[in-house]
């Protein structure tokens, strides 16, 4: 049986990054003879088989030919006659259409290593423009491959470029459109997945509430950096290096500033009220993309709340309790600690500030911590019952909170 290791597991070796699931692809063999050889038949879509000791998945070398708009309308055939050479053609990028066989011989027609080794990601050919999904792709890849210096091909931003002014990407379910977006947020630098969308139009189809930060101008005394864009792109890279992995943070990282692009121009770059402005278009954006609850209720809070938590030395004792019980924070204890680190991220998503100290992310978790220590339970043993426990708990915990700031 001819089986070879193909794509990620294979980049990543010759990149000498750590290699996660491996992805075998075998030439020659029937669904049949697969069976009887002892593997599982599991693929759905194209044949694709469960190794019987390992469980890694094989899948037999495959043709794809397009039936229709979106990214899953494709015919497959995995006759037998199909080649390596053939499979890995029908691949998107040349750094994932390089095979290793048995004896460590590498199988590159598009010339993989060499983009490997360029730091180029490049489309393996026109057969790249059949599905608008690649380009979600190309910036999630961006996203994960930038800090190793990797640049989009311009052949490649200009087929991107092509596919979305045809329409393409309006095929792309909300779904997979998360999928991406969520990945891309969990990467190392988000950033490169925001402008590579950016730079080829992508990014006003998918995610035009965030495309329209763009060429927005803020005050150059708190934001040096002035395009909103660009500050977003910061901020994402900050939720990368602060809570690295994490999603949740990178999305309401993102979408923070929304509200910014619906500033009136005589206005500008003044931005009053933006933090309450953003709430109807973040929604809009959850809605369509069917995102996650978790991430949708962080997000709203971060974009309405961030501005009392930058001054939050300024916020009496009682709004500060107040910012604490809107956002949940007593029934969710984890959504402060999250809502300060997107504040942080936001403050340090600047140019020049990126290692500025943030200490209005201790005074809320200090004064959070304390007013969470108190408890209707003890208020009950003193006596005290009935409406009064709710009016009695929430000045113990103003109290609390007052004691942490003043020590």
């Amino acid at each position: 049986m001819e089986i070879h290791l193909v794509g990620g597991a294979v980049r990543d070796r010759l990149l000498g990054q750590p290699v996660g699931d491996r992805d075998w692809v075998v030439v020659g063999e029937t669904q049949a003879s697969m069976e009887a050889a002892g593997f599982r038949a599991i693929g759905l879509d194209f044949p694709v088989f469960l190794h019987p000791q390992t469980q890694e998945e094989h899948a037999l070398a495959r043709t794809e030919r397009k039936s229709g708009r979106g990214h899953r309308g494709f015919v497959v055939d995995a006759d037998p006659s199909v080649t390596l050479e053939d499979d890995l053609g029908r691949r998107d990028f040349t750094i994932n259409a390089i095979a290793e066989g048995a004896d460590g011989r590498l199988t590159d027609p598009f010339g993989g290593v060499r983009d490997i080794e360029a730091r180029v990601l490049r489309h393996v050919g026109p057969a790249f423009a059949e599905d608008p999904l690649r380009v979600l792709r190309a910036a999630r890849f961006m996203a994960r491959f930038a800090p190793l210096g990797f640049t989009v091909a311009d052949g490649t931003m200009a087929l991107m470029r092509r596919m979305v002014e045809a329409g393409e990407l309006e095929a792309l379910t909300p779904e997979r459109v998360w999928k991406e977006l969520a990945r891309a947020l969990a990467s190392a630098q988000p950033s490169a997945f925001v402008r590579t969308l950016h730079d080829c139009g992508a990014l006003a189809v998918v995610l035009p509430e965030v495309d329209a930060l763009y060429g927005v101008p803020q005050r150059a005394e708190f934001h040096p950096e002035v395009d909103t864009g660009v500050h977003v792109e910061m901020v994402v890279d900050m939720a990368a290096r602060l809570a690295p992995g994490d999603a949740l943070i990178g999305f309401a990282a993102l979408t923070h500033d929304l509200g910014k692009a619906l500033t009136p121009v005589d206005r500008l770059p003044r931005h009053v009220g933006h933090e309450h402005a953003g709430i109807a278009p973040l929604e809009a954006l959850c809605a369509r993309l069917k995102v996650p609850a978790a991430y949708r209720e962080l997000a709203i809070v971060a974009c309405r709340e961030h501005l009392n938590v930058h001054r939050i030395a300024e916020l009496r004792d009682a709004t500060l309790h107040d910012l604490i019980a809107r956002c949940d924070g007593f029934r969710k204890p984890a959504r402060i600690d999250q809502l300060a680190l997107v504040c942080e991220c936001d403050k340090r998503g600047c140019l020049g500030s990126a290692d500025d100290a943030y200490p209005q992310a201790g005074i809320l978790r200090r004064g959070h911590a304390a007013a969470l220590a108190i408890n209707a339970r003890d208020l009950a043993s003193e006596g005290i019952s009935g409406p009064a426990i709710g009016e009695a708990l929430r000045k113990a915990r103003i109290a609390a909170i007052a004691q942490t700031r003043a020590s």
